[in-house]
């Protein structure tokens, strides 16, 4: 495991999702692919974010207002005023590239497992897009690195 690279153990059939999809369709491709997410690309064929099954359920979730306060004629919001906008952006939105997370972390091909693996548990993922440079060339899920971890 110590010598392994995500080029070892990433998978190459990649499943991807164009952008301007809607998100019935994209929740249609996660399905009959049996997977949670996918890299969302561009016309052009370039990663420009990814989508989980978590983003394409936002359209039927409750959506509450941040708590606030009115203050000499001011408003302070005592929560995160940006995470309801994103949340409402994510119900609101008719297609992918609307309900996507733009800001992806992607590791690179010649990251170590041990890298991978940190990637994901930090940043509490379940999924990383691996890269070449900056040309998406796989992908490796919290499942992959179980199956090293098991074989070892």
């Amino acid at each position: 495991m110590k010598d392994l690279k995500a080029k070892d153990i990433m998978k190459t059939d990649l499943i991807t999702i164009n952008e301007n999809v809607s998100v019935k369709e994209a929740a249609q491709i996660l399905l009959e692919n049996k997977i949670g997410g996918a890299p969302v690309v561009n016309d052009d064929g370039d990663m420009v974010g990814i989508v989980t099954d978590s983003d394409l359920i936002m359209q039927d979730v409750k959506l509450h207002f941040p708590t606030y306060l009115h203050f000499l004629d001011s408003y302070i919001y005592l929560g995160s005023l940006k995470k309801f906008e994103d949340d409402l952006r994510k119900a609101v939105g008719a297609n992918v590239k609307d309900v996507m997370a733009k800001d992806v972390v992607s590791v690179d091909e010649e990251d170590s497992i041990k890298d991978v693996a940190t990637t994901l548990a930090d940043k509490k993922l379940s999924r990383v897009p691996v890269l070449k440079g900056e040309e998406l060339v796989g992908i490796i899920t919290k499942t992959d690195i179980m199956k090293i971890v098991a074989k070892s």
